[in-house]
């Protein structure tokens, strides 16, 4: 199956385009090695995608013949993220950087929507 495919049927990307662009970008390894959407992924193998700032890795159980519910997610995926990486999103959450009076300028619009999409 297709790495960007398979990201989205396991719901870790809202669609399949955003999956292939994160591809594209860089953001989904396997051992360090950048992928094309193309890829072929099978069992058994790590993926690390890097999302809001934080690097996942999850282990692939078994590969979905269709886009899964959450609810039964577990079944196809690992997730296998380290704790420091955990607390990352936790301190990501807790800071108050972009705090603004009133609506934020379009130079600001666009500084957030960038830290957004590292």
């Amino acid at each position: 199956m297709r790495i960007d495919k398979f990201l989205w049927y396991s719901r870790i990307y809202k669609s399949r385009t955003i999956a292939s662009n994160a591809c594209k970008k860089g953001h989904v390894k396997i051992d360090s090695n950048s992928l094309k959407p193309s890829y072929e992924v099978f069992p058994n193998m790590i993926l690390y995608v890097k999302k809001n700032h934080i690097m996942n890795q999850f282990k692939i159980i078994d590969l979905p013949t269709s886009r899964v519910g959450a609810k039964i997610i577990d079944i196809y995926l690992l997730n296998m993220t380290p704790k420091i990486e955990l607390d990352k999103k936790e301190s990501l959450l807790n800071n108050n950087d972009f705090k603004f009076k009133g609506k934020p300028s379009k130079k600001e619009r666009r500084d957030i929507q960038d830290y957004l999409n590292e």
